[in-house]
């Protein structure tokens, strides 16, 4: 069977049970099985394919129409600039959370910072710590996760960092560490899990396959923005700056917790390219 056969059918299949991008999903994991680029896919379609590479795209398409993430199949996701290694057990990085990543590097220029000093919360794959770490000059990160599955993937994004002599991984849970472990940072942020538990728009395939403490938590899933911002902004400098990812509906009431917690710091809700609410921005 040729690779144009393949491709065709495939993305009729993700078609008809109403995919949201169903030609790029086939085209990562052509790609990713054939280890080609995407836009050779274009430039082979009279290629015939091997029945092992047959097979393995039958085994992709299936594990994609029953929700699976692409991210996980292709065992990578690539976010500002660079490819991170993911799988089950980590959150796979979003484009809109690159926001914060901007906002860090653009404060750090701003305020001439020589050699800034980065907290990475809730770091997860540590694609915000290490997108911060590798663009910022003489920087050093501090990363913080507590889940076991989503470490094992940090640990192993940590080992192709050019920079990795000035990255601390530390696998325990943000809100139970001693702060007088850590000293004082430029920057904090923070993707913390901030889904309400009763959110009826939280896609199925979501909450099927990525870690449900990466994505829920209590108080109409504010717990752990409010916890997470009362007691880190502790460790920030002067200046400094606290950035949070938040729910699109939550901007109003981050901001009040933020004004409770730190009336004298300078707070606003950065919204992302769809115009939604999206990152808490504090500054000390």
């Amino acid at each position: 069977m040729k690779l144009k056969d393949v491709f065709d059918r495939s993305v009729q299949f993700l078609k008809e049970r109403k995919f949201e991008s169903p030609r790029l999903d086939i085209e990562l994991l052509i790609s990713h099985i054939l280890k080609i680029e995407r836009i050779e896919i274009y430039l082979k379609l009279d290629q015939p394919l091997s029945e092992d590479e047959l097979q393995r795209c039958r085994e992709a398409l299936k594990r994609r129409s029953l929700g699976e993430p692409v991210a996980y199949i292709v065992g990578q996701k690539g976010f500002y600039k660079q490819d991170f290694l993911v799988g089950a057990g980590v959150l796979v990085p979003r484009p809109e959370t690159e926001l914060l990543v901007e906002r860090a590097l653009d404060f750090i220029k701003l305020k001439d910072i020589k050699s800034p000093r980065i907290l990475d919360l809730g770091a997860g794959s540590g694609c915000i710590g290490f997108s911060i770490l590798q663009n910022a000059e003489n920087s050093t990160l501090v990363s913080i996760e507590k889940s076991a599955e989503a470490f094992h993937f940090l640990k192993k994004n940590f080992e192709v960092q050019k920079k990795s002599e000035h990255i601390i991984l530390l696998n325990e849970d943000v809100e139970k560490i001693d702060l007088d472990l850590l000293k004082q940072f430029d920057v904090i942020v923070a993707n913390p899990p901030y889904i309400d538990r009763k959110d009826p728009l939280v896609q199925d395939s979501v909450v099927r396959f990525e870690p449900e403490q990466a994505l829920f938590a209590d108080n109409e899933g504010l717990a752990c923005v409010d916890a997470w911002f009362a007691k880190f902004t502790n460790s920030l400098k002067s200046p400094g700056i606290f950035l949070v990812e938040i729910g699109a509906s939550q901007g109003p009431a981050v901001s009040k917790l933020a004004q409770k917690h730190r009336p004298e710091f300078k707070h606003q809700i950065l919204k992302d390219l769809s115009g939604l609410d999206r990152v808490l921005e504090s500054v000390r």
